[in-house]
């Protein structure tokens, strides 16, 4: 007979771990992670810097103790969790998945959390000339090494993109006695935190070069430099613009992309800015019975967020459990004029909780202007940023009660304005 679970939470990081405790307190007892590593906590225990948990717990900390407050919380709940085991195949209501001591096993559960997380792009996406000299390495990748592992990864470094794990092993490579001579950026702004920025390039004086990229890689064994050259606004290298670097190592910063081959296999609709699932207000994917959370929705700036939005995954599948399947008045949440995409894509005002966040990026960095929210044709909500950037996430927190004069509305609009 096929195992059965009311929960089935797909990936022990810290969205699968907050959303299982969010699942247990609302009242579900069986609930079952499923992790491919062989411990809880996912990215973060490679995170050994601080700056985790200032929303959650009020309190600055880093990485590992991040997680280890969450695994402490699943422990306590008595919460069961499957290490080492990789997740093959997610259909509605059924999870297939492999590990050493059971083989391949199917399970059944009433409801299933998608919290996978997501993966770096490698060098291969990015059409780099030159040969594969040993010597570069994705951020994550050197950061595992060094944090993990405990091996040296270089000692002259150029650093390509400035998402935030770029920004921190800047810090992190310094610190250990490397010489990080630049970090280069494709596009005319930061990827990562303004935080980031300050704290692990100025404060070590490591210039950021924007709107600038790799054209060359020079070395067949190791690699012994680079060539920069600035981009212009079709992102193309400018002739006579290359700069060389003598270096060996490179670290490739350059982009996260949600892991949702399980998703798609599943027949769950993804959304292509985000290149995760399309949700509604409750995290439900266009899939029955299938919620998501975590990077493997959206990537996140803050691990913060993750956690708050995971627990409303666990919230909404225990209720799901519980309730079943409710019909669903589904509004559109459009996102234009210089928002890139939200996340919830859609909200059902009938069932929506008191307060719905929604979360969003920018498509550009934006001074003095101000982020809207319409029902249809009328503006509802006019908030002025000093500044909005691609690298911070923003988010606009809509109230139940606002929808009441508003019986027959069609979309949610959320946009920037000049005023």
């Amino acid at each position: 007979m096929m195992n059965a679970h009311d929960i089935v939470v797909i990936g022990g990081g810290p969205a699968g771990l907050s959303a299982a405790v969010a699942a247990r307190d609302a009242g579900i007892q069986d609930i079952l992670i499923v992790e491919r590593n062989h411990q809880l906590g996912g990215i973060l225990n490679q995170c050994i810097h601080n700056g985790f948990g200032l929303h959650a717990f009020k309190e600055e900390l880093t990485g590992p103790e991040y997680a280890q407050r969450y695994i402490d919380m699943v422990t306590k709940r008595h919460i069961p969790a499957l290490v080492d085991t990789m997740v093959l195949d997610v259909q509605p209501h059924q999870v297939t998945y492999i590990n050493r001591e059971e083989g391949v096993v199917t399970i059944s559960a009433k409801a299933i959390i998608l919290a996978m997380g997501c993966r770096e792009r490698p060098r291969g996406a990015l059409n780099i000339p030159g040969y594969r000299p040993a010597g570069i390495y994705s951020a994550g990748t050197a950061q595992r090494l060094m944090n993990i592992e405990g091996c040296k990864v270089g000692s002259r470094v150029v650093i390509l993109g400035s998402g935030d794990i770029g920004l921190i092993m800047a810090r992190r490579m310094t610190l250990e006695g490397a010489k990080v001579k630049v970090v280069a950026e494709l596009m005319p702004f930061s990827g990562g935190l303004k935080r980031n920025i300050v704290q692990c390039l100025d404060d070590y004086g490591i210039p950021l070069k924007l709107s600038h990229t790799v054209v060359d890689i020079q070395g067949k064994e190791r690699i012994t430099g680079v060539t920069l050259a600035k981009v212009d606004e079709h992102r193309k290298p400018i002739p006579g613009t290359e700069e060389h670097y003598d270096c060996d190592t490179l670290l490739l910063s350059v982009g996260l992309i949600p892991e949702n081959e399980l998703s798609r296999g599943a027949g769950v609709a993804i959304n292509r800015v985000t290149n995760g699932p399309v949700v509604d207000d409750m995290l439900q994917t266009s899939q029955d019975g299938i919620f998501a959370c975590g990077n493997v929705l959206h990537v996140h700036d803050l691990v913060d967020y993750v956690s708050e939005e995971a627990a409303l995954a666990g919230r909404s599948a225990a209720r799901y459990v519980a309730s079943g399947a409710q019909i669903k008045q589904e509004i559109p949440i459009v996102a234009t004029d210089g928002v890139r995409y939200t996340v919830p894509q859609s909200l059902d005002v009938s069932h929506m909780a008191d307060l719905v966040t929604v979360r969003f990026r920018v498509g550009d960095v934006y001074k003095g202007r101000y982020v809207s929210v319409y029902y249809d044709g009328t503006r509802v909500m006019h908030l002025k940023k000093k500044v909005l950037a691609p690298g911070e996430m923003e988010q606009v927190i809509l109230q139940k009660k606002s929808f009441t004069g508003y019986p027959g509305i069609t979309s949610v609009t959320v946009k920037t304005e000049e005023a």
